[in-house]
């Protein structure tokens, strides 16, 4: 399976989709489920509780896949889950991040590295786009996540005495190794996906579209059409 295919999982060929206006779909209650489960992080860390907390970080990027799969394979995709899945991702990554770094388990400087670059591109897209630029998906922008979403939690293991014997000793070195390759990336990735919002700006205002005005340039047709843009952006 291909990191793109990966990515669009569920996706079916000749399936007319649907953009429903509607918050009542399984990935829109699963989204909302999953970023109840932040709080319960949050607690369990604050309690040095790591495995359990570990166990809900897991569940957190676990579903993260799932409600994506069931809104392509079921054909359940929705405007609300257009702007309610990306932002429960980045809200959830910001604060399981501030949360690590608080209690002194994962390094200070992630939480510049992840800040920055989301302050950045959500100041570009409410002052170019008054909201979500709805940008192609970028799969360095998943494979990124994935790599936080894989470090993260076992930045929690690090200093359990049943894991620090893992692969020699080397376990911190290789869950480090992982953490550093993922902010690169998203740093990269930040990068694409600011590019993309100043070329995509610069076109529709060419053709004298109003990019405040989102109706004129996202027809619920054109959304339902890429329903991987649709539901697997990451910005």
């Amino acid at each position: 399976m291909t990191p793109v295919r990966l990515i669009g999982a569920g996706t079916r060929e000749n399936v007319e989709y649907t953009v429903r206006d509607t918050f009542w779909t399984a990935p829109n209650v699963i989204t909302v489920l999953r970023f109840l489960l932040v709080p319960i992080f949050v607690l369990l860390v604050a309690e040095q509780n790591y495995l359990a907390a570990f166990w809900a970080l897991a569940v957190l990027g676990a579903t993260d896949w799932i409600d994506g799969f069931i809104a392509r394979f079921f054909n359940q995709m929705s405007t609300v889950g257009q702007w309610l899945d990306p932002l429960a991702d980045r809200l959830a990554m910001l604060i399981v991040t501030l949360t690590l770094v608080h209690f002194q388990v994962a390094p200070e400087w992630l939480l510049v590295v992840i800040l920055i670059p989301d302050a950045v591109l959500f100041l570009n897209a409410m002052l170019l786009f008054a909201g979500n630029p709805h940008l192609q998906v970028s799969p360095m922008g998943k494979v990124r996540t994935a790599g936080l979403l894989i470090s993260l939690p076992l930045l929690l293991l690090v200093d359990l005495p049943e894991f620090t014997g893992w692969l020699g000793g080397l376990f911190p070195l290789v869950v480090e190794s992982v953490l550093v390759a993922g902010a690169v990336m998203h740093v990269i990735a930040s990068i694409d996906y600011f590019h993309q919002a100043i070329v995509k700006y610069r076109r529709l205002r060419a053709a004298g579209i109003n990019t405040w005005k989102r109706r004129s340039w996202i027809p619920q047709s054109a959304a339902a059409a890429d329903p991987v843009a649709v539901r697997s952006q990451d910005t």
